[in-house]
């Protein structure tokens, strides 16, 4: 079970894969939230894995098939570090998204609590895995109720609301980064199993690299930086690269995934990406999402991301020198913590959101150092690569198995 963001998607799907690979013959129901289910089935595609649409026939699908099926979840918007002060000078934020959104949301939460209610009473599974996030509480909430065993798995020192709310019942806590002490004291059902992450996402060679950037048009002989807020995107990155981008062609190529939410708005950067029939010009690409990210990031000399802890894992297993740049309004500033401890670990480089927004040329002169600087950027790379669990997958798959294999002797 996951939604929400690609965060909570990809590492589901990666464990998923294991478990098939383990016991072709198990029978998997994915639950995701309506706006990712595409996200979902194009994943598995993607990756290999057969897939079925609710309760469709698996008449000529061979071999082992995720059943991936909607379920209603709704959102709770809460942002962290607000002042009083500051529900009223950002108006339209609290009006949106505090208050319409919470309603919506509620209603949300409501219409999944039900629809888990039923799907559970008749269809009741030997184990449950919850990648975290909104979308998993009322499953969790159900599943509680009719004492189906689940296992939760949180990929951040700093658990989310919906986790924290399950993590008493749960069978094991699974954590993709150590917890905090106060965590491990509460809750003795926990362990660190990493972030999973699909097997494509590893280091590549020098030669591989210059091979990758041909693949995706840049010239071979220049660094390359590949800027990302995730699958959604971030509005406040974008907004920056767009100031700074004429400075950035000067001395790097630059990728640029802007994401499904804001891709429209950053059309205008389409001017700097000229192209000769099939030869790129100017060095510059911008995609709305690129779904070949390990081999589009596996070519970067340098990568400025958001601090989600996936992205992390991911980029960690790839060994690359990474700028972070958290968000710093996430509820429980989880993104601020993974980028703190990477840092005071030597394993990243890190800009503040606010001083970025209030001066771009923070993230410039950061991605200038490093792009001139390859003995730091290769120390960056092999400190955050430490940091890699790339057992994660099969650690979680066992965890489930295991469990599951209790509920049935």
């Amino acid at each position: 079970m996951g939604g929400g963001s690609g965060g909570h998607i990809t590492p589901a799907v990666a464990v998923i894969r294991e478990i098939l690979e383990k016991r072709p013959r198990s029978e998997v129901e994915f639950w995701t939230d309506f706006k990712y289910f595409k996200n979902v089935t194009k994943l598995c595609s993607e990756i290999g894995v057969s897939w079925a649409e609710g309760y469709e026939s698996k008449k000529g699908i061979k071999g082992p098939v995720i059943r991936v099926k909607r379920t209603l979840a709704g959102k709770f918007h809460r942002f962290a570090g607000w002042s009083f002060r500051d529900y009223f000078v950002h108006f339209d934020i609290t009006l949106k998204d505090l208050i319409f959104g919470n309603i919506f949301g509620f209603l949300g939460f409501l219409g999944g609590l039900i629809m888990s209610f039923f799907r559970l009473m008749f269809n009741r599974p030997d184990i449950i895995f919850l990648k975290g996030g909104y979308t998993c509480l009322p499953i969790g909430m159900v599943a509680k109720l009719f004492r189906i065993p689940y296992i939760i798995h949180e990929s951040d020192s700093v658990a989310g609301l919906a986790n924290r709310l399950l993590m008493k019942k749960a069978k094991k806590v699974a954590f993709g980064m150590p917890p905090k002490e106060e965590v491990m004291e509460k809750h003795k059902n926990y362990v660190c199993t990493g972030i999973p992450v699909a097997p494509e996402f590893k280091s590549v060679s020098l030669f591989k690299e210059e091979q990758l950037k041909k693949a995706f048009s840049f010239n071979p002989d220049k660094p390359l930086v590949v800027i990302t807020g995730g699958s959604q995107g971030s509005e406040n990155l974008n907004e920056t690269t767009r100031l700074i981008l004429p400075e950035l062609l000067q001395f790097t190529s630059v990728a640029l995934v802007a994401g499904r939410k804001h891709y429209e708005n950053m059309l205008d950067l389409k001017k700097y990406e000229n192209w000769d029939h099939a030869s790129l010009e100017s060095n510059f690409r911008m995609w709305e999402f690129n779904t070949t990210m390990d081999e589009l990031m596996g070519a970067a000399d340098v990568v400025v991301s958001r601090a989600g802890a996936t992205t992390i894992a991911e980029l960690a297993a790839l060994e690359k020198a990474v700028i972070l740049v958290p968000f710093e309004r996430l509820p429980g500033g989880h993104q601020t913590e993974n980028a703190k401890r990477l840092e005071a670990a030597g394993a990243a480089t890190v800009v503040s959101d606010a001083k970025m927004m209030k001066n771009p040329a923070e993230l410039l002169d950061a991605i200038r150092h490093l792009v001139r600087s390859p003995r730091e950027r290769a120390d960056l790379a092999e400190k955050l690569h430490a940091e890699a669990h790339s057992d994660a997958a099969t650690k979680l798959a066992d965890l489930i198995l295991e469990e599951a294999d209790g509920q049935k002797s």
